[in-house]
């Protein structure tokens, strides 16, 4: 890494100088963290492919052999980076549709005004995991794929609750979640690979709809009495 690159990807801070009495889990957790931190700051700038596991351990300040006594390999890294804080999204997520009492379209657009905000105050992640993730190879698409699944459990959850309110609504079909996840997930990667991922909040409106459109079945479109359209 040329000096004006190591300029262009700020280090990650390390941990104090000679003697600091922390245990070595707290150094082995401290240097993990800042590896991973380290490989999405530089993936998201520069791709996956022109990222080398010397520019992860410049860009972090650890040795060679503290990076591979964490992890095995670049995609090893790389995939802990992109699943580090996923739990910490699901729980946002989580949190704001709690507040919907038992309406599911209320529960949906707060829901998904979370998700897409999460994803917009974290823009050089949403470039690592919806740009880059895909071109790491075929364990990064099956984490992804395994993603996935806490969000196809949400929507069929959804799904219940609409049935629930409405009994008219028709049977959900199996591959629905499966089409909006899908979808979603491509349409937000297309405006983040656009440049867009500090706008994605505006996008909520056209999501909501969507996915009304396939839960709740196309005789049940979207209930406009209800703002659709959540503030950022």
């Amino acid at each position: 890494m040329s000096r004006d690159e190591q300029k262009e990807v700020p280090a990650v801070r390390p941990l104090p100088r000679g003697r600091h009495g922390l245990s070595p889990d707290t150094v082995r957790e401290s240097q993990r963290d800042r590896l991973v931190e380290a490989m999405l700051r530089l993936v998201a700038r520069r791709g996956y492919a022109a990222t080398s596991v010397p520019d992860v351990i410049a860009a972090a300040r650890v040795s060679r052999n503290a990076f591979y006594a964490q992890f095995a390999d670049k995609e090893a890294c790389f995939l802990a980076g992109c699943e580090r804080n996923l739990p910490e999204m699901i729980d946002s997520i989580r949190a704001a549709a709690s507040g919907a009492g038992d309406r599911w379209r209320t529960a949906l657009r707060l829901g998904l005004a979370a998700y897409l905000r999460w994803w917009q105050e974290r823009p050089e992640y949403a470039q690592a995991y919806f740009v880059e993730l895909p071109r790491a190879g075929e364990r990064a698409v099956e984490q992804r794929d395994t993603a996935y699944r806490p969000f196809l459990d949400m929507l069929a959850a959804l799904a219940a609750r609409a049935r629930l309110e409405d009994p008219s609504l028709p049977p959900l079909r199996a591959a629905i979640p499966r089409l909006i996840v899908y979808g979603t997930t491509e349409f937000i990667a297309s405006e983040v690979r656009a440049g867009r991922a500090a706008t994605l909040t505006s996008s909520a409106g056209d999501l909501y709809h969507y996915t009304v459109a396939l839960l709740a079945g196309p005789d049940h479109g979207p209930d406009h009495s209800i703002g659709t359209t959540p503030s950022a």
